[in-house]
């Protein structure tokens, strides 16, 4: 979970990235502040993995700020002013926002911090791996608990993912490829652009659709041709 805070003069647009994080599974408020001051306060208090940082502000800008920070966390710029942005990503910005956001290109900017962090733990000075047999998405405003053992498959649709398990489903804002490195591998598949299957609940392979079990009822879930022959690879291992 990256956690985030939102530095901003503006309430306005404090509250509309605060709807977007809400949207966000993978992110989660820390902090809403005004000022660099009370920025200075929350980073000193908590684990902040990003900053959303306005950069025309009273007293101290964002640019400044930042240059005051020794060890600051991943930072995207958020502005109605495009003349900033060379002088942005020289401080290392992950992105430039241009203000009024909108929530594609606020997703586009949150992604690239997730992979930037993503590779710094491939490296060992990261966050540590997820471990235990589930883990949280955000939906209806909530952290939901998934066990591994209950995903039957999982379904993408645009920007969000359908978690079919045995109790029911969870929508979730995420992709699919952001989901798929909290998986275990033994345990699931990509068998499809759009698909994510449970191994344990695939009943029976006919051409290139699988059979699983869903609420009762035989759900038919098509294999793609570029994840087919690794699909069944796997399945020939599993073969008596």
């Amino acid at each position: 979970m990256i956690k985030a805070i939102i530095v901003d003069d503006e309430p306005l647009a404090l509250d509309v990235l605060e709807t977007y994080i809400e949207k966000m599974p993978d992110l989660t408020l820390v902090a809403k502040c005004e000022n660099a001051i009370e920025a200075n306060e929350a980073l000193k208090n908590n684990d902040i993995d990003l900053m959303f940082l306005d950069i025309q502000m009273p007293q101290i800008t964002g640019v400044e700020f930042l240059k005051s920070l020794n060890n600051p966390p991943e930072v995207i710029f958020t502005t109605a002013y495009p003349d900033y942005a060379v002088e942005g990503f020289e401080l290392n910005a992950v992105d430039y926002l241009l203000k009024p956001i909108s929530l594609d290109r606020f997703m586009k900017a949150v992604n690239k911090v997730s992979e930037k962090i993503g590779n710094k733990s491939n490296d060992g000075s990261g966050t540590v791996e997820m471990e235990g047999d589930f883990f949280f998405v955000k939906a209806d405003k909530k952290l939901i608990k998934v066990d591994f053992d209950d995903i039957i498959y999982i379904e993408g649709l645009k920007d969000y993912v359908i978690i079919r398990q045995e109790a029911g489903r969870v929508i979730t804002l995420q992709t699919m490829k952001s989901l798929e490195t909290k998986l275990p591998e033994q345990i699931f598949k990509r068998v499809h652009r759009s698909y994510i299957v449970n191994i344990n609940k695939i009943n029976a392979v006919v051409g290139n659709m699988l059979e699983v079990t869903e609420k009762g009822q035989t759900k038919h879930i098509p294999i793609g041709k570029n994840y087919r022959e690794e699909l069944l690879n796997i399945i020939n291992l599993k073969r008596l």
